[in-house]
């Protein structure tokens, strides 16, 4: 027996599986039909005795040791290989009796090798990672990662004592892919795959389609099974799926989880779990009347200061707040609330984390190897090589994974600039030009082209929106016609204009009058979302409050009277948690939102104003339904700036439905103040943000203004009304049908 097993046995196999250097030790452990019988081979470490008991008969053959390491064979009589059990007992005399992994076939299918090669297997998330099956009966986890160019890969937890000899995977063909399936293993258990490089060096690596991770500073992944939550959601996902976004009300909250509110210090937790945030959350919210919630981002990171802009776990929710089953609590109970979910997303950098992504293989893998194409050198971050079709496949699945898995209605894609332009952020030297020796990233807009597109064609309703701080063309172009294809894009070019024109004395205002009215000359260009976002109110920056000149009084006066022109200008709007009822200190990630505020009169006050301003914005069809048609806005007067005063109307295709709004951006209340208006009509204020209720001083216009035949702004009809000092205000108007 001894002699034949050792010609049955490949021992250059044999010593590379021992020496932890085989990249398909399936090849020679496990059973092995020969023309001596079957050959069974085991390696354990640690193993003083192995037996094979057969699974049919019960028959239990021992193993001889071939090897000190933990090396076993035996030779067993049949042509046919037959499932079969290892009892092994280590040298702590434990005895257990397990399913031998190596005794099973290939699962991932060719096919889906392929398609990952090629970059467009869009569910590649359902096939990498660490997932529960059965296969012939057995329950177990199949673990499968991307790592071509890794010597070997094994598999190691808490269930084989973090020992990379015991569970190494094996190379599927030349994908690059390596999988093995453990059977018996449960949801729960911690794991990373310990990477052999060329060389000899030993690696620790996090999953990169880890569906849950350890808590930070742990960083292991987690097994998890996202398929046991039953979603209650469906009413919503189908009904979203038949609204046309663009002539719907969009009014987005954003928000940090973290610190949005925080447990009392007495609790002893450093956060709420999601499913606590949920009621706390959506009660907030639907009372101030947002339609949407935005996310900073929610997958996992290392480092509580990046706010989670940069991700280690981009298939796992963060485990600050709980596990994946309570964050699809959260968004379940979102939808049942009537509330949408946004996530922020970050395929522009990723950080140089050991056990993340960087060098993954001992190669760069997912950055480019070349430090000017693959590094932030002002963020310290690695960047995606974006024509690999590899890495390409890993940000397009992960996109879909958050709208698939957890049921997001839409993706907010950060720092788009910084994906396309190769010089972002770099001097002269650091960086290479693409094949035509221009500054563009023609790697990146095919991969923003193909998501988009891919997007498009689910036609779920679900949306795709981006953070694209330049001119860049066509951003929310149609891809067929050369645009990238997002939905809607951060006007961010408003928002410095107008923070600029709001931080002005109003005294100085009047020569800076183009910056309020700029944005209309563009408007159209795009489809645009205004925002005054987290990043106005950091590093400096100051609180929105505090970006407001004089007084205390006219801070607020200003803050409402900019909040009023943002909601009633052409487009989507997002505000950021606390700006809403005028927090003092700039946001910190670490501490709660000065939730106190709310009950001093003036913060009261004003967060009675944008709840009142959110429900006057959905209550009028005129403040949203052409956002993105020219025919939905129309200038009465913006050329006033000696008064700084801008008057306008906001349509819908009904005449009946035209709303007219009036802005004055200095202190001083203007009696009987003349204005144009579209037509002969009646107009009745619906709106005045110089309500005592909100802060103000009353300035306000009770009685229905009657239209009279004066010409004033170029337009033939008029009427005359008190104009609030910093203030604004909204007219309904009722056309007047001639006899």
């Amino acid at each position: 027996m001894e002699e034949l097993l050792y010609d049955l046995i490949d021992w250059t196999k044999a010593i590379k599986i021992i020496n932890s250097e085989h990249d398909n030790p399936h090849s020679l452990l496990g059973a092995h039909v020969t023309e001596k019988g079957i050959l069974i081979n085991a390696f354990i470490p640690t193993a003083v005795h192995i037996a094979v008991k057969i699974t049919g008969s019960g028959q239990v053959h021992s193993m001889v040791c071939k090897d000190k390491e933990g090396f076993f064979s035996v030779i067993i009589p049949g042509n046919k290989v037959i499932p079969y059990t290892l009892i092994v007992t280590y040298d702590n005399d434990f005895t257990e009796e397990i399913r031998d992994p190596y005794s099973f076939e290939p699962v991932i299918d060719p096919m889906d090798l392929t398609r990952f090669a090629g970059g467009i297997h869009y569910n590649i998330y359902d096939k990498l990672g660490a997932h529960r099956m059965e296969i012939n009966g057995v329950n177990g986890i199949l673990f499968a990662v991307w790592a071509p160019n890794a010597v070997r890969i094994s598999v190691v937890g808490n269930f084989n004592n973090w020992d990379g000899r015991r569970h190494a995977m094996r190379r599927l063909y030349d994908s690059g892919i390596f999988e093995l399936f453990i059977p018996n293993l449960k949801s729960g258990e911690i794991y990373k795959y310990e990477i052999k490089i060329k060389g000899g060096l030993i690696v620790l690596k996090a999953d990169p389609y880890a569906n849950q991770a350890e808590l930070r500073p742990n960083s292991a992944s987690i097994v998890c099974n996202l398929n046991e939550y039953e979603w209650q959601d469906g009413t919503w996902i189908q009904e979203r799926a038949g609204k046309q976004y663009e002539s719907e009300p969009m009014s987005v909250y954003e928000v940090h989880l973290g610190s949005w509110k925080k447990p009392p210090v007495k609790d002893g937790r450093e956060f709420y779990n999601y499913r606590e945030l949920a009621p706390m959350l959506a009660g907030y919210v639907k009372d101030m009347g947002y339609t949407h919630i935005e996310l900073l981002p929610v997958m996992e990171h290392p480092f509580d200061g990046s706010w989670g802009y940069q991700v280690t776990g981009y298939y796992a929710p963060t485990a600050r707040y709980g596990t994946p089953s309570d964050f699809m609590y959260f968004m379940d109970y979102m939808h049942a609330q009537g509330i949408g979910v946004i996530l922020d997303w970050v395929p522009a950098h990723f950080p140089r984390d050991t056990f993340g992504l960087a060098n993954f293989d001992g190669t760069c893998l997912y950055e480019h190897k070349d430090p000017r194409q693959g590094a932030h050198p002002h963020w310290g971050t690695l960047i995606y090589n974006y024509g690999r079709p590899q890495v390409s496949n890993f940000l397009l699945a992960n996109a879909l994974f958050w709208i698939e898995k957890y049921h997001a209605d839409g993706i907010r894609m950060d720092a788009v600039a910084s994906m396309l332009y190769l010089d972002y952020g770099k001097k002269a030297g650091e960086w290479v030009a693409n094949i035509y020796g221009g500054n563009e990233n023609l790697e990146a807009m095919e991969l923003l082209k193909h998501l988009n597109s891919i997007f498009k064609k689910r036609k779920d309703g679900s949306l795709i929106i981006a953070e694209e701080s330049t001119a860049w063309p066509e951003v929310t172009g149609d891809v067929k016609e050369g645009g990238l294809g997002f939905d809607l894009k951060w006007n961010l070019g408003w928002m410095n204009d107008f923070t600029n024109y709001m931080k002005c004395d109003p005294l100085f205002r009047k020569g800076r009058h183009g910056e309020l009215t700029f944005s209309m000359i563009y408007a159209y260009s795009e489809k645009f979302m205004l925002v005054l976002s987290h990043d106005e109110v950091v590093h400096g920056k100051g609180s929105m409050i505090n970006k407001m000149p004089g007084s205390t009084e006219q801070k607020f006066a200003n803050l409402r009277v900019a909040y009023g022109f943002m909601m009633s200008h052409p487009g989507k709007k997002l505000l950021f948690m606390g700006q809403d009822f005028a927090q003092y200190a700039e946001w910190n990630e670490a501490k709660s939102l000065d939730w106190d505020l709310l009950n001093e009169n003036q913060n009261g006050k004003l967060n009675r104003y944008v709840k009142e301003l959110n429900k006057l914005y959905r209550s009028y069809k005129a403040f949203y339904q052409l956002d993105y048609d020219e025919r939905g806005f129309e200038w009465i007067s913006c050329m006033d700036a000696d008064h700084s005063i801008i008057v306008f109307i906001r349509k819908t295709l009904i005449l009946e439905e035209t709303i007219l709004v009036v802005c004055n951006f200095t202190p001083v209340v203007y009696k009987n103040f003349l204005i144009g208006v579209p037509f002969a009509g009646k107009y009745k204020e619906i709106f005045n943000s110089d309500k005592v209720i909100y802060g103000g001083n009353g300035n306000t216009n009770p009685r229905q203004k009657q239209s009279k035949k004066l010409e004033s702004d170029g337009r033939d009809q008029s009427i005359s009304l008190t104009v609030p000092p910093l203030g604004i205000a909204v007219f309904t108007c009722t056309p007047v049908i001639p006899n």
